[in-house]
């Protein structure tokens, strides 16, 4: 039996050290290291399922995997190598992506309980076996008649063309790679990583020493088999995936599947990507017949929105995508010195920032307000554009007043009241305007103004001239 080493692994950002302290010297975080025992190991760090699995230095220490590369190279005389992709049968599960999964690729997805992602991955899985490949299905969650209850009702009655999607119940991971091997699959499914171990480990399911061992053993079974496998990550309630930062480092995609339960609206992201960008988001739908994909056209602006005190309407961009969003406020009577800020879709501390500068800048008095703001239909704001939709929002809850129906919002606050411009503001406003918008504060126009027919322009510099349009 091979020796083990004991370290200590960091849970926020991977670091290992080879002793326990309070405060991990790489990120600064207070009480995260946990005790990681592993082997003492050579080149080959391990076979699994008769997969020899290499460390990155290769056979012979001088490489990369199988050590190709044995010496450095000038990076003109790298063979360019064409990336074949296999696409998944879901548009904005593709756009994200930057095309499809790659061949032999390690993709986290994460997101909160119920959200969506295994019904997303089906439906992913079945068309690709649809499209011709071969996809193994692995659940450590689920037996292969709960998931063949869940494909009756996704798949219809192309179920029956699905003969070469593979269900496979386990959570031994030394039995799921030996199902790769003999499977030869094009896509694995892996639902999920925090219930699957290895038997070796003296550790439980969940570990940072199991998951740190599988998700690296499970790269390396990518690399190695050529299939492009998805592993399903759970979230804590801080809504950051579950386990130690090293997970996000070794795999070469990380997407975070967010929404609102009590909304029909899901929204994918990518906060890595090493084939494709990272500013680019898949819009989704969830029906009782699984997820429908939806264009910027299925997030169109409604009659009603807007017009009402506490109620803006502002436009952010993600990557290529326009989504026209509703941005509500409340305020209500709180105590001096402990009144509450919520935010629900926005970034909590940027709302406390807003709030600062209506008081400082703005003329509100707001101290002893409680102040919730929310980005309405689950969508999730994160650029600085929906500041200013956001500040008049609770200036118009404040004092009962609203905009003219019809109105938009855009602009960035900064910390002295400015109103700052934002990018891509004529696309936003010609795609507002198109949808029904007929007025729209924005920040002053460098080089001269944009003409738009139909809608009428207000640029302001400061937060107080935004706040003259309420009425």
């Amino acid at each position: 039996m091979a020796k083990t080493r004991t370290s200590f692994l960091c849970r926020d950002c991977g670091g290992v050290h080879p002793k326990w302290i309070g405060r991990c010297p790489d990120c600064g975080a207070w009480d995260t290291l946990e005790a990681y025992r592993e082997p003492e190991e050579s080149a080959t760090i391990g076979t699994v399922a008769g997969v020899a699995l290499r460390s990155s230095a290769g056979p012979s220490g001088d490489g990369i995997g199988s050590g190709v590369i044995s010496r450095a190279v000038p990076l003109t005389e790298v063979e360019q190598l064409e990336v074949p992709r296999v696409p998944s049968g879901l548009g904005e599960l593709d756009r994200v992506l930057g095309g499809g999964f790659v061949a032999g690729s390690a993709v986290l997805l994460g997101g909160e309980p119920g959200i969506g992602k295994s019904t997303m991955l089906l439906q992913a899985a079945a068309s690709v076996v649809l499209g011709g490949g071969r996809v193994l299905y692995a659940s450590s969650e689920e037996s292969p008649q709960q998931i063949r209850l869940r494909a009756d009702r996704l798949l219809g009655e192309s179920i029956d063309r699905a003969g070469d999607l593979y269900l496979h119940a386990d959570t031994n991971l030394v039995r799921i790679i030996e199902e790769i091997r003999r499977v030869e699959p094009t896509v694995v499914v892996l639902d999920s990583i925090q219930m699957v171990h290895r038997s070796d480990l003296d550790a439980p399911p969940g570990s940072t020493t199991q998951l740190r061992r599988c998700c690296h053993d499970l790269v390396q079974a990518a690399k190695i088999s050529g299939a492009a496998i998805v592993i399903v990550g759970h979230v804590t309630k801080e809504g950051q995936l579950a386990g130690p930062k090293l997970l996000e480092h070794v795999v070469d995609a990380v997407l975070a599947f967010e929404g609102d339960r009590d909304h029909g609206h899901r929204v994918l992201r990518a906060a890595k990507n090493r084939f494709g960008s990272t500013q680019e988001i898949g819009l989704f739908e969830m029906t009782d017949l699984g997820l429908r994909e939806l264009d910027e056209a299925g997030m169109a602006i409604e009659p009603g929105q807007g017009g009402t005190a506490g109620s803006v309407l502002t436009a952010t961009m993600a990557g290529t995508r326009f989504l026209p969003v509703e941005i509500q406020a409340l305020t209500a009577t709180g105590f001096l010195g402990s009144a509450k800020r919520r935010a629900t879709g926005l970034d909590t501390n940027r709302l406390a920032m807003l709030i600062a500068v209506l008081e400082k800048h703005g003329g509100q008095r707001l101290a002893d307000q409680d102040v919730f703001a929310a980005a309405a239909g689950g969508i999730r704001v994160v650029e600085p554009a929906a500041d200013l939709a956001v500040a008049v929002a609770i200036a118009g809850a404040h004092h009962g007043r609203s905009l003219e129906q019809g109105t938009v919002v855009l602009g960035e606050i900064g910390l002295t009241g400015e109103i700052r411009g934002v990018r891509h503001l004529e696309q936003r406003l010609r795609e507002l305007a198109r949808r029904g918008a007929t007025q729209a504060i924005v920040p002053l126009i460098p080089g001269g103004s944009i003409e738009i027919p139909g809608l009428q322009i207000h640029p302001v510099a400061r937060l107080g001239a935004a706040l003259e349009g309420l009425s």
